[in-house]
């Protein structure tokens, strides 16, 4: 079990070294001297933001490649067009070849999002879902950390070849993985099912009771969900609470805040130089991911929600009052995008340059801590199985589509109406997921997939154990 889990969440790491991939690079592009690859003003936006219009593709094609090819292919099919895009970016001749490369690198984002935590929630026990549901953004958060540390000493082009090798790992080690039980059964699969679980549980475990549950839970059930359905509580609830959740996800900040990371710390005097600071952060990021996982099935999802939302609010608004009050950029005489993104200033002295530093370490362990994660874990463990494939990949959609328009509108609204203003919008996002959390997320810790599809059919406040 955990063998197979690791070998699914290998997509992630690839997925979150393409997505962070931006930080150091547009940098290094924009001081450019040939003109074919020296980045535009409009280029840089479009650079950070492409990625997430290839993940919403991705996602797309995720709902019905889900429930088709089956969560174990879909994933692996994720390889083509990862290892596709990292070879354009690697011996790209023009920016488009760049923009091509991200895009196919944010398909491959989309793909694994909505199939990777459906596996493993699948594959896992109730017991070890909480942790092993936290795997997919920790190996996104080792891929972002691998990301920054290798930009400190390997040019730009060798770091998209770099990228290869995790995803060519991934192929190997899933071509001796089995696929989804439930998945199986509810193709009518029984019997590869069976031995499925039976290798993911081990021979001497009662694995035939479980298999029992599992096939009761699915019998008289159609393969797949109607329209006329959709209007039943017990599906529209968990399905939009799930889409809801990685919408406030998305909307918190992180995709533009993780794209633009290097150049923010370039641009607001902190202590150290920026590609420093990058990888400190994802180094907490890592850490702070990990804790995450080892008490979920302890502390339970909604606690780790709420201290979640309180230090992203508390440090994005931090953040905004420390621009706000320090970095002078209303008078200065350039634009925010053009000092944004050129090299970083000369290490600050003063020790106010340490703030944005721990503001964004705040952030960024709030957002590992808890919305990270358990956005993912929640979206694999609430859906019902009947809709899983096809509202994952919803849940991917509306995520990267809302990914795409923050990220694009980042620097525009940066140079109308300052660096602070976008923090203080995270701000008031924050007490949105605080109340959100409150009203409308469930707590699964503890339960089975079939227990928590019962609470949603029975309309209870609480589950029965």
């Amino acid at each position: 079990m955990f063998l197979a889990a690791f070998s699914a969440v290998l997509g992630n790491f690839t997925f979150g070294y393409a997505l962070v991939y931006t930080s150091p690079v547009i940098p290094a592009l924009e001081g450019d001297a040939d003109p074919t690859m020296h980045i535009t003003e409009s280029e840089k936006s479009w650079f950070g933001s492409v990625f997430a219009l290839g993940t919403c593709v991705g996602g797309l094609s995720s709902m019905f490649l889900n429930d088709w090819l089956g969560r174990k292919l879909s994933i692996m099919f994720s390889a083509l067009p990862a290892v596709i895009g990292f070879l354009l970016m690697g011996s790209a001749q023009h920016i488009s070849m760049l923009l091509l490369g991200r895009i196919l690198t944010g398909f491959a984002g989309g793909l694994t999002s909505s199939s990777i935590p459906v596996y493993i929630s699948e594959i896992s026990h109730a017991g070890v879902r909480g942790a092993l549901g936290a795997c997919p953004q920790l190996m996104a958060v080792c891929g972002a950390l691998v990301l920054y540390a290798l930009s400190i000493i390997v040019p730009w082009r060798w770091l998209a070849i770099a990228g290869e090798i995790p995803v060519f790992a991934m192929i190997v080690l899933l071509c001796f993985m089995p696929d989804s039980p439930r998945f199986l059964i509810s193709k009518g699969k029984a019997e590869k099912a069976l031995k499925a679980l039976e290798w993911l549980r081990g021979p001497n475990t009662a694995y035939k009771d479980e298999f029992k549950r599992i096939e009761d839970s699915i019998m008289n059930k159609n393969s797949s969900m109607t329209c006329n359905e959709l209007s039943e509580p017990h599906y529209f609830k968990p399905i939009l609470t799930a889409v809801l959740m990685r919408f406030l996800q998305q909307m918190s900040g992180i995709n533009p805040i993780l794209t633009y990371l290097e150049p923010i710390f370039n641009k607001t005097k902190v202590i150290l130089p920026g590609k420093y600071d990058a990888a400190l952060v994802g180094l907490v990021r890592l850490l702070s991911v990990a804790v995450s996982a080892t008490v979920m099935d302890k502390a339970g999802r909604k606690v780790l929600l709420y201290i979640s939302s309180s230090l992203m609010l508390a440090s994005s608004l931090a953040m905004g009052l420390y621009i706000h009050f320090t970095v002078d950029l209303k008078h200065n005489s350039t634009t925010f995008n053009m000092t944004l993104i050129g090299p970083g200033p000369h290490v600050d002295s003063n020790y106010l340059g340490v703030i944005p530093l721990v503001c964004i370490m705040l952030y960024i362990l709030g957002y590992a801590f808890g919305w990270g994660p358990i956005t993912w874990l929640l979206m694999s463990e609430i859906l019902p199985l009947k809709a899983r494939g096809v509202a994952s990949g919803l849940c991917v959609v509306v995520s990267w589509l809302t990914g795409f328009v923050l990220t694009e509108a980042f620097l525009p609204v940066v140079n109308a109406f300052e660096l602070e203003t976008p923090f203080f919008f995270f701000t008031i996002i924050c007490v949105c997921c605080l109340i959100f959390t409150y009203f409308a997320v469930p707590e699964t810790k503890g339960r089975t997939l079939e227990q928590i599809e019962w609470y949603f059919r029975s309309g209870r406040r609480s589950f029965i154990k």
